[in-house]
């Protein structure tokens, strides 16, 4: 054999042997991946011959369910509830062509019954060719509080556009409300009608106030004055108490800095000294800017990262595995260029300013764990899972997140908390035959741009015990004093988690 023919032996050998190497990837690799694409459409046609299970919240209010149709795809995803929007973001929705969003993705094998929860069904059928229903989720929210949050939240008395609400069971991590706005309504999006299903995805992505995020957990601003609450932990877990006076004043130059911190209103603590309780009761600015320099970056960034900021892998949905994503809550950097500590950036830090960014979420948590004594507990959103004849397979089993604080240290800071509900700026949020706390945020952020309104809060009831915490987030409230607004509602949601209030 001359030497060209041998050489076009060799390559045709080489290409039948990447042939054959591709054909085992894909057969025995990719295969799983390539059946499970939202994009193939055997699969599509195959998922829809069994109706999906329900997605509902207590008392078995369905929020997503499958209605028989006379299509190729025999099941319609709808969601029938009249207030559809207040659910949208937590639930999500499922395409026909494309990646489902929310509970409806992070419990997709489920719901689709193709679990292996779900294994005996899908034995039991090949039997009687029968096509069992996917499987049922149960959420943990509260039907009158997500309500009452969806209601308060788009018709606020300042008019504001965007927001975020969470209510969560400081005991147990059950989340009792998860409200976003503005919101959308997911049922053009679930049409088997291509066209419009892209037409409706089209329109709500190119929307500039992006309906489709969930403000909640997937976006951080700065939490102004909430922030003061971790200052205030460190300071409690660094020898100082609720009466321990601090240095206050009516103006606080930052060393190395010539830009001075003032106090919101000039009759707020003007004195040069004021007990750590009088200072977050009124939201001393000068003197919590003072209390972190005095305390220092590392302490300031240690007490955050107990409570929970930095942390990038926290999902909320089932305490078994995923749920929806929860963006980490950050301090932001507070350091000159050759490493030394930014003494105006900390100041400005411990304000909850500067590069200090929070979730909706991570302010509930705080106030959580307050209230439970320094436990705070992982959230949640799934509390049961059935099977298609409402077998419980699953019920959550709560799980302790973290300690952030000792129950000495939760107790002062409840302490000082219900003071600036009851004495200071938080007062619209109180609660008849309840004992609240919190603390209000008023945040500054673009220039020349209304500033955000925060509330963090807890809620005891006339037993004593932690029923609920919440955060409320307005974004760009005009008028001053933009965390008002914002301790309003959280009261009232409270309230309705409690069962107290709502529709």
């Amino acid at each position: 054999m001359n030497a060209p023919l041998r050489k076009a032996g060799v390559v045709i050998l080489v290409l039948f042997g990447l042939l054959f190497v591709n054909l085992n990837y894909v057969q025995a690799y990719k295969a799983d991946a390539y059946r499970t694409s939202d994009y193939n459409g055997r699969v599509q046609v195959a998922e829809y011959q069994r109706p999906r299970g329900v997605i509902e919240a207590d008392g078995g209010q369905p929020l997503a369910q499958s209605k028989p149709t006379d299509d190729t795809l025999k099941y319609l995803r709808i969601y029938p509830s009249k207030q559809v929007e207040a659910w949208a973001p937590v639930v999500g929705y499922k395409p026909v062509n494309g990646a489902a969003t929310g509970i409806e993705r992070s419990e997709n094998d489920f719901l689709a019954g193709t679990s292996d929860t779900l294994f005996a069904d899908r034995v039991s059928d090949m039997f009687t060719g029968d096509k069992t229903g996917g499987g049922n989720v149960v959420l943990s929210l509260k039907t009158k509080a997500q309500a009452v949050a969806y209601r308060e939240l788009v018709n606020n008395q300042r008019g504001v556009g965007k927001g975020a609400a969470i209510a969560i069971d400081p005991r147990t991590g059950a989340v009792q409300a998860m409200v976003t706005m503005p919101s959308y309504d997911p049922n053009p999006l679930t049409s088997h009608d291509r066209k419009t299903a892209a037409a409706a995805y089209d329109k709500l992505i190119k929307d500039k106030d992006q309906p489709l995020l969930n403000r909640g957990t997937a976006d951080t601003k700065p939490p102004g004055s909430t922030f003061k609450t971790i200052i205030s932990a460190a300071a409690l877990q660094n020898g100082y108490d609720v009466n321990t006076e601090i240095p206050a004043g009516a103006i606080y130059r930052p060393p190395g800095t010539t830009t001075p911190i003032r106090n919101a209103e000039d009759e707020v603590c003007p004195g040069a000294q004021v007990t750590l309780k009088e200072a977050l009761t009124t939201s001393c600015n000068t003197a919590f800017a003072q209390l972190g320099v005095k305390l220092g970056a590392d302490t300031v960034k240690r007490t955050a990262q107990a409570f929970g900021f930095e942390q990038n892998d926290l999902t909320v949905g089932n305490l078994q595995d995923g749920g929806l994503p929860v963006v980490a809550s950050k301090t932001g950097d507070m350091q000159n260029p050759d490493g030394s500590t930014d003494q105006a950036a900390l100041a400005q830090s411990s304000l909850g300013q500067a590069n200090v960014r929070m979730t909706v979420m991570q302010g509930a948590l705080i106030a959580a764990t307050v209230a439970n004594g320094g436990q705070q507990m992982r959230p949640y959103l799934v509390q049961q899972l059935l099977d298609a004849d409402r077998r419980p397979l699953y019920t959550a089993n709560p799980k302790t997140l973290r300690n952030p604080v000792d129950s000495n240290v939760a107790g002062k800071l409840k302490e000082m908390m219900v003071s600036v509900v009851e004495n200071g700026t938080g007062k619209r949020a109180r609660i008849d035959g309840m004992e609240v706390g919190g603390k209000t945020g008023t945040a500054q952020n673009a220039a020349g741009a209304d500033p955000h309104g925060w509330f963090i809060g807890f809620a005891f009831n006339s037993k004593g015990e932690p029923v609920s915490a919440a955060c409320v987030m307005l974004e760009n409230v005009p008028g001053g004093h933009a965390s008002a607004e914002a301790a309003r509602i959280t009261g009232l949601i409270m309230k309705a988690a409690a069962g107290q209030g709502g529709d």
